[in-house]
């Protein structure tokens, strides 16, 4: 199965920094997964966490992903990028 999200090469460099940089407890991946719902609509979000049995794991450019089965239809054609610049630095879900 194809990994639903586009990760935008800085995206990957920025997740491999903060991978090599940080404290990451041995065992967790990188989840991106989506919450909310309803008026205020859907929420991506990205974090590191350990493996759960609802988890789709794919993996991209040698980083493990987690991904929850109920997520992966609203990630499906979502792009991740990395934005730095002057006024806003932090990832982007497009």
């Amino acid at each position: 199965m194809k990994l639903p999200v586009e990760v935008s090469d800085k995206a990957l460099d920025e997740i491999l920094s903060i991978i090599n940089s940080k404290n990451i407890p041995k065992g967790y991946h990188l989840r991106i997964g989506t919450k909310g719902g309803g008026c205020s609509g859907i929420t991506h979000y990205l974090g590191f966490d350990e493996k759960s049995a609802d988890d789709l794991i794919f993996e991209h450019e040698g980083i493990v992903i987690l991904i929850r089965k109920r997520d992966f239809m609203h990630l499906i054609g979502v792009r991740l990028t990395f934005v730095d610049g002057v006024d806003a630095r932090g990832f982007v879900f497009e």
